[in-house]
């Protein structure tokens, strides 16, 4: 199967799943009358191991359903943005999504495209985490030797990250963003100044628990808290190699995105 045919058998997965990735969720009375679930069994696991192959389950594709008020240099940058996703959505061939040219997602936009298709793997070694994403075949480090943060980073595709236990907790925090990204699908704005922070959370053997929080006072006046993000472990997943191709995005947008937007390229 060709990186473009792929690419179209995920398209129609992603719009099957659209009512879930895009936070609709069951209607009231739903399973009305049925009797509650029995308790999962607990089973042993150890929550300060967090290797594995893990899918998201749900939630929108950003980091809530309301965004902090912007600045007026976030709002220039929201507006000049045109997704393909969402309420501001435009037909795929006149987007500028960064996607569509195979730039890197970037950070935290990478956790929110871990739908059930596109899977994460993380990777523990005795100085760093390595956080590996199935789409575009990318990976960041997050140090746990003990470092600080630099204090003032070149900006960097997936920022600058060190992580530490609190607890059960693993927390992670990121800065030096670069602002060519976006922060979702949405075209909602990163500021070079963003403080990201992560909080992994280990409940079962199964689950894995995430809230986040982004503070960049240059693009948003108040910090954006997360809702929480749930993965499921996946025991015999394996990330599959799909990088972003800029010659297979040029067929996929001359087969998929120009024709749906009248676009006709012969």
């Amino acid at each position: 199967m060709t990186g473009t045919m792929r690419r179209c058998l995920l398209l129609t997965a992603v719009m099957t799943l659209a009512p879930l990735v895009f936070g609709q969720g069951p209607g009231k009375g739903k399973g009305k009358g049925k009797a509650p679930e029995a308790p999962p069994v607990s089973v042993p696991h150890d929550p300060h191991d967090l290797n594995g192959v893990w899918r998201r389950l749900g939630g929108v594709l950003t980091m809530s359903n309301e965004t902090p008020p912007m600045t007026a240099w976030a709002k220039a940058k929201f507006d000049a943005a045109k997704p393909v996703y969402g309420p501001r959505a435009v037909p795929g061939g006149f987007g500028n999504d960064p996607m569509s040219t195979c730039d890197p997602l970037g950070m935290p936009r990478n956790i929110f495209l871990e739908v059930s298709i596109y899977p994460m793997e993380f990777v523990q070694t005795p100085n760093r985490v390595i956080q590996f994403f199935e789409w575009a075949h990318s990976y960041r480090v997050i140090w746990t030797d003990g470092r600080e943060l630099p204090k003032d980073p070149d900006p960097q595709w997936m920022g600058y990250s060190v992580g530490k236990w609190d607890g059960d907790t693993f927390v992670v925090k990121s800065l030096g963003f670069d602002e060519r990204t976006w922060l979702d699908h949405f075209g909602n704005p990163v500021s070079e100044d963003m403080v990201f922070e992560e909080r992994y959370h280990r409940v079962d053997l199964d689950t894995l628990e995430l809230n986040m929080t982004i503070t960049a006072p240059k693009a948003y006046t108040k910090p954006w808290v997360s809702e929480k993000k749930t993965f499921r472990l996946a025991p015999k997943g394996e990330i599959q190699e799909l990088f972003c191709v800029p010659t297979e995005e040029q067929r996929f947008n001359k087969l998929v995105r120009d024709p749906g937007s009248g676009v006709v390229t012969k």
